[in-house]
Parts: structure tokens; C-alpha cells; sequence
């Protein structure tokens, strides 16, 4: 045989029980809240020594799939966006994904979240949605930035989707996209006007439920995102971090 094999390399035995730990989690088969056995007794099971069974359990617990009740006993975790979002955006960082790449996805997003939204959305998360844009328009009174406030507003608009899918999605693009209009309004300040303007569409149509509105005033509002880049003199196909770190 002329095919060239190369020599197998195990993996280190925390791996393996890292792996196997994190199959039985995804498949359901250890339930969310569900205690594990002690290091111990999955020493004894997986026939290894407890440091190897505490490394693999350090694993999980960075992914956010384990947790610690007190000092020793472990649950079952379901990692939020607090854990996943940031993963991915390192991910698309290592990539050099562009600003184009990610306005692109952006342009798909959003407008469906603000569809979404009017159909499903709750009056608690109308309320919060109310409250964001008030906010917002009181920081460009001030002369403060509203970038905060803008992603808190998509972050908003995406969970009154009640689509965990749309809301795992988009939330690693919102995280770049931040520093990306950081580095828009020192150039273009007057853009928080506009800003101001499309949210406000947004949540009137939100609030009366008419999807075609909301997403048509969505769809616009990361049109503008985009002509902001290029009036701001920046590349399209450059990397959306300001600084070179996100937000």
C-alpha cells in the first residue's frame, strides 16, 4: 500500500474524559442541574486518577457545561450568551472576518429579528425596548455615546424574538460590530440623529405589530451603518475592530 500513515497519537486521557463528559451533556443524557458523581467515583469509572478527572472537568466548566454548588459538587450547566457569544467572536476575530462580511450578515439578521419581534414580542420587553430608546435619545442630548445603548437596543429586539437560534446567531456579530461604530462616531457624530430616528421607527412598528415595518425600518437602519463606514473614509474589507481588540 503506497497510501502514507502516519503514526496514531493518543489523546491525553483528560481529553477523553473531557469528550465523553460533554456527549452524555449535549445528548441529554446528563440533564441540566443534574449532579455528577464525586471526582472519585469518576476516577473509579473512567479507570484514571483524580487529577486526570479534575483537568477534564476544568474543561467543561470553562465551557460553561459544568458548574460548582459550594466547594465540591458538580451540576450539569447550559452555557448563555455570556459564555458562547464572546467564543465565536474570537473565532471570526482569528479569521479576520471584514466589516463587509459581518454587515452582510447583519443586513439578514436584524431585519428578521424586527419582523420576528412585532409578531411575538411580550409588553415587558416592549417596555424595555421604550425605555432603551429614551435612554438613547438622552445620551445624544448629553453629547455621551450611544453605541452601548444601540447594541443593547438589537439584544433587545432579537430576544423578544423568542428565537434562541436568531438570538445565538446574531449575538457574536453584535459584539464586533461595537467597536466597529465606536470607530464611526468620532468622525460622524451627527449620526446618532438618525440613530435615534430608525430606532424609534423600529419599536413604533414593533409595538402595533406590523412586521413589514419593523423589518423594513430595521433594514434601513443597517443600511445607514454602512454608508456611515465609507462617509467615515473606512474599508469596507477591514477588519471592524477598533484598536484591534473588541469591545
Amino acid at each position: 500500500m503506497d497510501v502514507p500513515i502516519e503514526r496514531l497519537t493518543p489523546a491525553p486521557a483528560y481529553q477523553a474524559v473531557s469528550r465523553t463528559l460533554e456527549r452524555l451533556i449535549v445528548s441529554g443524557q446528563l440533564k441540566q442541574g443534574e449532579a455528577l458523581p464525586s471526582e472519585t467515583e469518576l476516577a473509579g469509572r473512567f479507570g484514571v486518577n483524580r487529577s486526570t478527572v479534575r483537568e477534564g472537568i476544568r474543561q467543561l466548566e470553562a465551557q460553561g457545561l459544568l458548574r460548582r454548588d459550594g466547594r465540591k459538587r458538580l451540576l450539569v450547566s447550559r452555557p448563555g450568551q455570556a459564555e458562547l457569544a464572546p467564543r465565536a467572536s474570537r473565532a471570526m476575530l482569528l479569521e479576520q472576518v471584514t466589516f463587509r462580511e459581518l454587515w452582510e450578515v447583519a443586513l439578514a439578521l436584524e431585519p428578521l429579528a424586527a419582523g420576528l419581534a412585532a409578531e411575538r414580542h411580550r409588553h415587558e420587553l416592549l417596555q424595555r425596548l421604550e425605555a432603551n430608546l429614551a435612554a438613547t435619545e438622552a445620551a445624544i442630548a448629553a453629547g455621551r455615546s450611544p453605541v452601548a445603548l444601540d447594541m443593547e437596543f438589537h439584544s433587545l429586539v432579537a430576544a423578544a424574538t423568542q428565537n434562541r437560534a436568531l438570538i445565538l446567531a446574531r449575538e457574536p456579530i453584535g459584539l464586533l460590530l461595537y467597536p466597529a461604530c465606536q470607530a464611526i462616531r468620532p468622525q460622524l457624530p451627527q449620526t446618532g440623529t438618525g440613530l435615534v430616528k430608525a430606532h424609534r421607527q423600529v419599536v413604533a412598528a414593533i409595538g402595533r405589530r406590523d412586521r413589514a415595518g419593523a423589518a423594513a425600518w430595521m433594514a434601513e437602519h443597517i443600511t445607514d451603518l454602512r454608508r456611515a463606514w465609507e462617509l467615515a473614509r473606512l474599508d469596507l474589507d477591514g477588519l471592524p475592530v477598533a484598536g484591534g481588540q473588541p469591545a
